[in-house]
């Protein structure tokens, strides 16, 4: 006759495999809110620069003195706001469209853009672009900003 051994964990094998579990889960758990937060960081700074470019290749389309889709007009400084579409409002409460239109329901405005226009002696029209957020903060509060300094031969 065969003698047969039975195999099992004791109750301290089993405790250290659960303990070793349990601190792997609590090191991933604590990584979790900062893997969250640079992930929003990151949506907000491609929407940003996306915004801005968009509003830059208006501004350069422009033949005229003022553009067409924001309603820039070169040489006077401007403040717009945005949501997370990319669409565009004159008001922090989203409630009025550039060419003057109501938004209904209004704008969740989550970005400022400001546009400034620095004097240039050569001709040319240069502006800096600077979208912050959130759209109501301060500049110095602003969770994130990103800037762009542009030139336009509008000669």
């Amino acid at each position: 006759m065969k003698k047969q051994s039975k195999c099992a964990f004791s109750l301290v094998e089993v405790t250290l495999a659960l303990g070793i579990a349990a601190f792997c889960l609590i090191a991933i758990f604590g990584l979790m809110p900062v893997g969250v937060q640079t992930n929003r960081n990151a949506t907000s700074q491609t929407a940003a620069s996306n915004i801005i470019a968009s509003v830059i290749a208006d501004m350069r389309a422009t033949a005229s003195s003022t553009s067409r889709q924001y309603g820039i007009t070169f040489g006077i400084a401007k403040t717009l706001y945005f949501d997370g579409a990319g669409e565009c409002s004159i008001d922090v409460n989203g409630s009025t469209a550039v060419d003057g239109s109501s938004w209904s329901p209004p704008l969740q405005t989550r970005y400022r853009l400001n546009i400034t226009f620095p004097l240039s002696l050569t001709g040319l029209s240069y502006a800096d672009v600077k979208l912050m957020w959130p759209a109501a903060a301060a500049p110095a509060n602003a969770s994130g900003s990103v800037e762009a300094f542009a030139a336009f031969d509008r000669n």
